[in-house]
């Protein structure tokens, strides 16, 4: 043992050695930027160890801040744990004294909570410094990293709430080696579908959408990604009921993913007809389609827009929920029944449309941040996370006939105010909100809420065996009587006839018209476009 682990151990001692007395030769000076560690734990240890092995890196570091009190007053590769984070403001002062003041706050740890994470951008903005996470442990342990250079802080990282981590085996039971359909493929969350589904090895892949760019965008990526994968793109309109029962006929997908939908709700305000065509009666083609066609499973992704609405997008999206619960209540029972099975969460972090980029784009211009309302809060989760509950979701609602006519609710935690996420993008730009860049107050635009809600008060909320998942007690109206309901509504929407549309809305939707009455204001704002 002592042969063969000696000179290992020696050369590794000298060799460390020597890039340390290289580190502790290497002072502060103009081009260096001193950085005070959060974390005093393995993924620390391995940080210091790269940074004193690189010689062209910037960073020095000049101390350490634990999360528990145990750790003070140790050392790691001869930089010192000064503090926990709660006494963040005596060490950075007690550094300033030293001479060697830390100009960034940089997290070792991955998986450090949210929560803490927004709380430590707040005490970096007081303080002076700038929020950096290091390279990912794999980086550094595998060399892909030639030199150290540390991440910014993203957006996800202060979320507040732990992401969810996708169980993959029951969502590679119900893809691997089907025919895939998935339509908005171009779309935020149609794209993060068809990236997941893609490395679940479905034996095709189905991409349609009626943006020509947008699916030529999704389509290559898959095909530099996948070049072995079987797949087709294909334009084509949720609305067009001829080209969608012609795809069913010719590709016999097994699933659907249905994601296609109008999602911003000022343009649907000023287009409701449209609106009501593409999120209403598109999901009913689809849905019949896949009833006529044998598939074994249709996903219809809807919104907490839908609970309450009020504005036609989630109005026309509460009429494709309940043509939806109606179809699987309808085929319960049936050996060969389709399940469809209907996801229901609120906003995603950075998806086209969404408040994220166009605070982006305003920050880019230096400002003003514009948010529509001092309380407006929204239920927010990253696209990666959706969609792998999505799966999950799917695979729980496919497997029995346990929650025929439910709808799966995704476990948003808790709402966030737009006014702290514009605060805090200030903030990781590096900037003070108010000061550097100004937040105003533009009013709330028609249809929309001060808060939204993501069960209705019929909907009792059920746990299910999936963490992050809940399931809302059926809520559900009879198929024939539907039927009825949804032809008035085609024939009001090809006329153009708005006045009868908006009549089977309010027989179908009463809450959409008690929230928000032709001429009626909601919470404040001014009249509706419906006056």
């Amino acid at each position: 043992m002592a042969l063969l682990g000696g000179p290992r151990f020696l050369y590794r001692f000298l060799k460390d050695r020597k890039f340390e007395l290289r580190r502790q030769a290497y002072q502060l000076d103009s081009g260096t930027i001193p950085v005070l560690l959060v974390g005093a734990g393995d993924a620390c240890e391995m940080f210091l160890r790269s940074v004193s092995q690189d010689r062209t890196t910037p960073y020095v570091p000049v101390g350490i801040v634990a999360e528990n009190e145990s750790r003070v007053g140790r050392r790691i590769r001869g930089q010192e744990v000064l503090g926990t984070l709660e006494q963040l403001d005596s060490v950075v002062h007690l550094l300033k004294a030293r001479g060697r003041k830390p100009h960034k706050l940089i997290l070792t740890k991955d998986d450090m909570d949210p929560t803490l994470v927004a709380a430590l951008l707040d005490d970096c903005a007081a303080i002076g410094l700038s929020l950096a996470r290091m390279p990912r442990v794999t980086e550094l342990k595998s060399g892909l990293k030639e030199n150290v250079v540390v991440r910014p802080v993203a957006l996800e990282d202060l979320l507040g709430r732990p992401q969810t981590v996708l169980d993959r085996d029951p969502v590679m039971t119900m893809v691997r080696g089907r025919r895939v359909l998935i339509t908005g493929a171009g779309g935020s969350i149609g794209s993060e579908l068809v990236r997941q589904i893609a490395d679940l090895e479905p034996s095709r892949l189905l991409l349609a959408d009626s943006s020509e760019f947008v699916l030529y965008t999704i389509d290559m990526e898959i095909g530099e990604r996948f070049p072995n994968l079987s797949r087709r793109a294909l334009i084509a309109d949720v609305r067009d009921e001829g080209r969608i029962n012609s795809i069913m006929v010719e590709e016999k997908p097994e699933l659907v993913f249905h994601a296609a939908a109008l999602k911003h709700v000022p343009m649907v305000e000023v287009n409701p007809l449209e609106g009501l065509r593409t999120n209403a009666l598109g999901t009913r083609v689809v849905a019949n389609a896949c009833r006529r066609n044998g598939v074994l499973t249709m996903v219809l992704i809807s919104t907490d827009k839908a609970v309450n609405p009020t504005n036609v997008m989630g109005a026309a999206k509460r009429l494709a929920e309940t043509w939806c619960q109606a179809l699987d209540l309808e085929e319960k029972g049936k050996s060969t029944g389709t399940h469809f099975v209907t996801v229901r969460f609120g906003n995603v972090l950075g998806s086209t449309g969404s408040v994220v980029p166009l605070f982006q784009r305003q920050l880019a211009k230096g400002g003003p941040l514009t948010v529509t309302h001092p309380e407006i809060t929204r239920y927010f989760m990253t696209i990666r996370e959706a969609v792998e509950l999505v799966l999950q979701a799917a695979a729980l609602g496919s497997r029995a006939d346990t929650y025929r006519g439910s709808i799966f609710v995704l476990d948003m935690g808790k709402p966030v105010k737009i006014v702290e996420l514009a605060k805090q993008m200030i903030r990781l730009a590096g900037m003070r909100p108010d000061e550097d860049v100004k937040i105003t107050y533009t009013g709330l635009r028609p249809g929309e809420k001060l808060y939204e809600e993501i069960f209705h008060g019929k909907e009792k909320p059920l746990p299910t065996p999936t963490e992050g998942i809940l399931v809302a007690e059926p809520r559900a109206m009879d198929l024939e009587v539907l039927e009825g309901h949804f032809q008035n509504l085609q024939e009001a929407c090809m006329g153009p006839d708005l006045k009868t549309a908006f009549g089977v809305l309010e027989r179908l939707v009463p809450e959409f018209f008690r929230n928000c009455s032709p001429g009626g204001q909601e919470m404040g704002e001014e009249a509706t476009p419906f006056q």
